[in-house]
């Protein structure tokens, strides 16, 4: 079985995909997500995704054969409160990523109810739109600790030559209080010292990320580190891989600069 890639998604705005008005914003998003199965060594087992939007005080695994939708964006047509994304689950992995989490000292509880959020279903349906590839999740910890993040992208390194495609995903800028012109500045010059960095060696471009608040903007950019911290873990499982930019854009939403990376 061949080894898979990890990478880092920004997986854009709310529902985009059932949203016409905004789907036309994310064209370049939209191709670079669809082209990730034809990017893969052989088709994957399963999805293991790490999303912004699930966080807990101790680390959970979704576990549920069949997980079902969380909603968690507000505003959107009525509509997009009725998407379905029928990916099955993988319970039978999630026991696997518990156990490597354990071998590792990083204890974490299996969740039977937790489903898919956006930042999981978004990426998943431009992928595989057939729902034809199970998905599940491991949450974020809630206190955002960079080595911790990457103590669970290490212990969960194996699943990756067992057919497990692991996916950060969350957006490389990510203050929701400033979108358009205003975001220009600070997410272009965050964005230039991800790409620096993660141009580095596995150990210099591991200890800048551990203190990536000392980047240019890094507080503007991520007020809270939500959707930055999946970067962490799927670096993690592959640490030593070169990093590849599969998606690029400074006009996002007006002025944003977002990247994704393959690690392999």
């Amino acid at each position: 079985m061949a080894r898979m890639p990890t990478y880092f998604i920004s997986h854009g705005g709310g529902p985009w995909p059932w949203v016409e008005d905004m789907r036309k914003l994310f064209p370049v998003l939209e191709k670079s997500l669809a082209a990730m199965p034809d990017e893969l060594p052989e088709p994957p087992r399963a999805i293991l995704m790490i999303s912004g939007h699930w966080e807990a005080d101790d680390l959970r695994v979704m576990h549920s054969a069949k997980p079902p939708m969380v909603y968690d964006y507000f505003g959107f047509p009525p509509h997009t409160y009725d998407v379905v994304y029928p990916a099955p689950g993988a319970p039978e992995i999630a026991e696997r990523a518990q156990a490597l989490l354990a071998e590792a000292g990083i204890d974490a509880t299996l969740d039977d109810t937790q489903g898919f959020d956006h930042g999981t279903f978004v990426p998943a349906y431009i992928m595989y739109p057939e729902a034809n590839v199970p998905v599940f999740q491991v949450s974020l910890l809630s206190n955002y600790d960079p080595e911790a993040h990457f103590a669970i992208g290490r212990a969960l390194a194996p699943l990756r030559d067992e057919g497990v495609l692991i996916v950060g995903s969350g957006l490389s800028y990510h203050n929701l209080r400033l979108f358009g012109p205003g975001a220009k500045e600070p997410s272009a010059a965050f964005d230039a010292w991800l790409h620096e960095v993660l141009d580095l060696g596995p150990e210099d471009r591991t200890d800048k990320l551990i203190k990536w608040e000392t980047a240019p903007h890094a507080r503007v950019c991520h007020a809270q580190e939500d959707h930055l911290v999946p970067l962490f873990a799927a670096l993690g499982a592959a640490e030593d891989g070169k990093a590849t930019v599969t998606y690029h854009q400074n006009d996002m939403m007006g002025g944003v600069t977002a990247t994704s990376w393959r690690f392999d």
